[in-house]
């Protein structure tokens, strides 16, 4: 029976400690060789509970940032201090990872399916439908924010909680909802580079020698009693540098720039 284990989802443990193996191994040079990739505080996961921690980051590719995070949370609970240098960390993975996923994104072909087995909680997105805006404001599934309870209560959880790769869109306010209600430890994570380096879909390098940072922050401070909700958003913007503010330190000349330069790099399926 202990071969059979399985999380609260029903996943068998030693079948994804398999399929994180073998994507480790098969992603692993993709920030460490092909690209680099740089991290800054990574002792602060040492310092972290084993369950009820929310990771809030921004977003920039579909899989490449929950890979790297997949890496970078391994290395740092085996020793190794911003670094992911000898991949032997991934031997013994910190199992109960969880990270937030559109449903739609994790049933569109057999490797997302796979990479959902490893540890997505899959979400009804309100907001979006087959990439475009929805006009008409649809009911959160509650079946969606039990599953990310069930897994704060069994690990970590990862989410995006803009809700798209585009920089500066707004904080979807279910974050903090469930900031509110689970009263997790909320670690902000700020990443840069996954764009330049890989495709929308963070499957294909477009780019290699790319500079990639990875920033851990320390816990939010956060009055769960009193804080409301518009509260929580802002500061969950500032903490991960997507509060409008930040884009009066940029030239709108540069942002065009970029995203045109990106849209150009897109792979097209």
């Amino acid at each position: 029976m202990g071969l059979l284990k399985r999380n609260p989802f029903g996943h068998i443990l030693v079948v994804k400690r398999f399929l994180i193996h073998v994507f480790a191994v098969l992603t692993h040079r993709r920030y460490r060789g092909f690209n680099s990739l740089q991290i800054e505080g990574s002792e602060i996961i040492t310092t972290l509970p084993e369950t009820s921690v929310l990771f809030i980051s921004n977003h920039q590719t579909y899989f490449a940032d929950v890979v790297a995070m997949f890496h970078v949370f391994n290395a740092s609970l085996s020793g190794r201090e911003d670094s992911i240098k000898n991949l032997g960390y991934i031997w013994k993975p910190k199992l109960n990872i969880y990270y937030v996923a559109a449903k739609e994104t994790m049933q569109a072909g057999l490797l997302p399916r796979i990479l959902s087995y490893i540890g997505a909680i899959t979400v009804e997105r309100t907001w979006r439908a087959k990439g475009k805006d929805v006009t008409e404001k649809r009911d959160v599934n509650p079946n969606d924010t039990e599953n990310i309870k069930i897994a704060l209560n069994d690990g970590w959880v990862i989410t995006f909680p803009q809700g798209t790769t585009k920089s500066f869109k707004p904080v979807r306010k279910g974050t903090a909802h469930i900031i509110k209600q689970h009263r997790p430890i909320v670690v902000p994570i700020v990443i840069d580079g996954f764009r330049r380096s890989f495709d929308k879909k963070g499957l294909r390098m477009k780019k290699k020698d790319i500079l990639q940072s990875f920033i851990i922050k320390e816990p939010l401070q956060i009055d769960y009693d009193n804080d409301t909700i518009e509260e929580i958003v802002e500061k969950i913007e500032y903490a991960i540098e997507q509060h409008p503010s930040f884009l009066k330190v940029i030239p709108v000349e540069e942002l065009k720039a970029a995203e045109e330069l990106n849209r150009l790099r897109q792979w097209e399926y």
